[in-house]
């Protein structure tokens, strides 16, 4: 398999992940976490993938994504393109990085909805399944412009 074909692959799982119903049962809300932070787990093997794909011309020893994206030193264009993403807070990128870290957390990334006096508040709070969402979609947009310049190496 090419890193491109990896790539392709990690974000059409996490596709398939984000557009499963979770049900209306006793597990409903499990499956629904399940579902989100398994396809966010997904989405930081394909950003690793992404800028392995991406850096390929530049034979870099690593390719882990906290590490290219932290400074943005890297001399790679597409490196420094996506570093100035993560950087803007309102970003696919930002966000993404910043769901990827909760994932790692304690608490992890995905948020158990409880009702009563909560639900105004969780009303005007975006799912995390649509966030993803709209990450992927932007993910795949930014990937298409990033690979044509890679390509030019």
């Amino acid at each position: 398999m090419t890193p491109r074909s990896r790539t392709n692959q990690l974000l059409y799982q996490a596709e398939l992940l984000l557009s499963q119903p979770s049900g209306n049962d006793e597990h409903a809300a499990s499956r629904r976490m399940a579902s989100e932070e398994g396809a966010l787990a997904l989405l930081e093997l394909a950003l690793n993938a992404a800028l392995r794909e991406l850096t390929e011309h530049a034979r870099l020893a690593r390719h882990d994504w906290r590490e290219l994206l932290s400074n943005g030193s890297e001399a790679i264009a597409e490196v420094r393109r996506l570093h100035e993403l993560k950087e803007a807070s309102d970003s696919w990128l930002s966000i993404l990085t910043a769901r990827i870290e909760a994932l790692h957390s304690v608490d992890g990334a995905a948020r158990r909805e409880s009702g009563g006096d909560t639900l105004i508040v969780a009303a005007d709070r975006q799912a995390l399944v649509d966030e993803l969402r709209w990450c992927l979609r932007e993910f795949k947009s930014a990937l298409s412009e990033l690979r044509e310049t890679s390509v030019e190496w």
